[in-house]
């Protein structure tokens, strides 16, 4: 029997790779649905080449340019809205869930993905972000296997198999700096989103390619790895490695370091999530050591300053990260729109943090109002600042 895989967020650049690995093992997997916000063409064109049972438009103003496009195209089901995600995730033929949609979205369908008791592959990172405490108290209680798929976690992930119980000392998470690692303060006050979205490494998606530039993206995954490996943030250390060839590595408390090594390449973690623990070929360019130095630098707090109010978000616990996340969405939007500068951004994270509302012991509900009131102060700020 082929595994159904649910994609939310094919549309993406997690998405779309996930499709390349189940076109390569066709005999292994079959996509049930798909899924997109407004990407409504390539979502008809994916519907086309794969065959999914069903696919969904979050969207609902591009419900019905879907259905023309796929009008000739009567056995796959084509549903729209918000509500659609969260009730297509639970379908019974279902056996996995690639959660691949950006941003606090994701939360929703994630919850009742986990409630269906489908396995998880993670790569929605503010899920975790947003709602760590409560995601992993529902993973445990339907039985929902959780498996990440950022390349950083799945190298944990990988680095901790056949270790059982045994005590991990630190995390070492690296990072590859983005565009700006080399630049001073003063250079990072005058670039602009084209720069930003110049990343010397990966391919990604332009949000999580700004939050890559501010190192946000990396706050956030630190705060992913204390909830997936149950390690406080104090024992995680965050490492900037320009060659992307070391994904990240565990320590452990006799002092050894186990760390997965490749080439960037996110069909790797995507088919480990989908086949642990087997692993199963890969046509991807093997890594060649000779042709490339391996170097680390300590992250610098004061000139990236997002990545210290994440750790600031994670000592305050309780609905402090889910305001950060709100906030860091806003300015993400606004500086790719040109309504904020690049050193605004921290500006205007830093700021809603101390005006929203704090609630040390959130639940959903909480989550849902402080990510609204974040929102509404993150962009009075954005407005102040032009």
């Amino acid at each position: 029997m082929k595994q159904q895989i649910c994609i939310l967020g094919s549309t993406g650049s997690i998405g779309t790779q996930a499709l390349q690995v189940i076109e390569e093992h066709s005999d292994r997997f079959e996509a049930y649905c798909l899924t997109a916000n407004t990407r409504y063409e390539l979502l008809a064109e994916q519907a086309r080449k794969y065959h999914p049972a069903a696919v969904v438009i979050a969207n609902e103003d591009y419900y019905e340019p879907l259905c023309r496009l796929l009008d000739d195209c009567p056995d796959i089901k084509v549903y729209a809205g918000v509500r659609a995600l969260d009730e297509i995730v639970a379908a019974d033929p279902i056996d996995m869930v690639l959660t691949a949609m950006v941003g606090f979205a994701g939360l929703s369908p994630t919850i009742h993905a986990i409630k269906a008791r489908k396995k998880i592959c993670l790569a929605n990172k503010e899920t975790l972000v947003v709602a760590g405490e409560l995601i992993c108290q529902l993973a445990v209680e339907h039985h929902a296997p959780i498996l990440p798929v950022d390349s950083e976690h799945s190298a944990i992930f990988q680095s901790l198999v056949g270790e059982d119980a045994n005590e991990i000392e630190k995390i070492l998470l690296t990072a590859s700096g983005g565009p700006f690692r080399t630049f001073t303060r003063e250079q990072l006050a005058t670039v602009t989103k084209a720069d930003a979205l110049r990343h010397p490494t990966w391919d990604m998606g332009a949000k999580i390619t700004i939050d890559s530039a501010t190192m946000m993206n990396k706050g956030f995954e630190v705060m992913e790895a204390k909830w997936l490996f149950g390690v406080p943030a104090d024992r995680i250390q965050v490492l900037v490695h320009p060659q992307s060839i070391v994904h990240s590595a565990v320590q452990f408390r006799d002092g050894a370091v186990k760390a997965q090594l490749g080439v960037p390449d996110m069909r790797l973690p995507i088919q480990y999530a989908f086949t642990y623990p087997e692993r199963l070929s890969l046509s991807e360019k093997r890594l060649d050591l000779f042709a490339h130095p391996l170097e680390f630098f300590e992250p610098d707090l004061e000139k990236f300053r997002c990545l210290a109010l994440a750790f600031e978000a994670i000592k305050r616990g309780g609905n402090m990260p889910c305001i950060v996340n709100a906030a860091n969405e806003v300015v993400n939007r606004a500086f790719l729109e040109d309504r904020c500068s690049f050193l605004a951004m921290g500006d205007i994270i830093a700021e809603t943090m101390d005006t929203a509302t704090f609630d040390p012991s959130p639940d959903y509900d909480t989550y849902v109002a402080t990510d609204a009131e974040a929102r509404r102060i993150a962009e009075e700020e954005v407005r102040g600042k032009r």
